[in-house]
């Protein structure tokens, strides 16, 4: 996991569409500590309030950019594999904004945060406890 992570970090997408992805999907997924966890990462990093309130219904709003919004879409899409089957005509909408090695990056993020959140839910961590270091911003570590 860590080193999946790492990956996803040093992957060289923006640090503010990684926690975009991993918000929303966390919200998905239900997980309240990597909510917590992501909302202040991305405050961190620089994200502003009105687009974090928005991601749970980022479809409706004009806060995000073609890029983001295929980011969140396959996010979803990778989320919900049991019910989406992340269908091709969304692969290849998502690919006219990123390239083949963004794609992946953005896919180990989107794996990455899936699994934090079942980890994070399964060992009961308690949301609100997680402080924003320096050092290991964005990390589960």
């Amino acid at each position: 996991m860590l080193g999946l992570e790492k990956y996803a970090r040093e992957s060289g997408l923006e640090p503010t569409l990684l926690e975009l992805v991993r918000l929303r999907a966390s919200l998905i997924n239900g997980c309240a500590y990597c909510i917590d966890m992501h909302t202040k990462d991305a405050r961190a990093a620089g994200e502003t309030e009105q687009r974090l309130y928005s991601v749970s219904v980022w479809r409706e709003t004009p806060f995000y950019t073609p890029r983001e919004r295929a980011a969140l879409e396959w996010a979803e899409a990778l989320t919900e594999i049991g019910s989406s089957h992340a269908p091709d005509d969304l692969y290849e909408r998502v690919r006219a904004h990123f390239t083949e090695d963004e794609l992946v990056s953005l896919t180990m993020a989107i794996v990455a945060i899936n699994g934090w959140n079942r980890l994070a839910m399964g060992f009961r961590a308690v949301p609100g406890t997680y402080q924003v270091k320096q050092s290991s911003k964005g990390t589960h570590s």
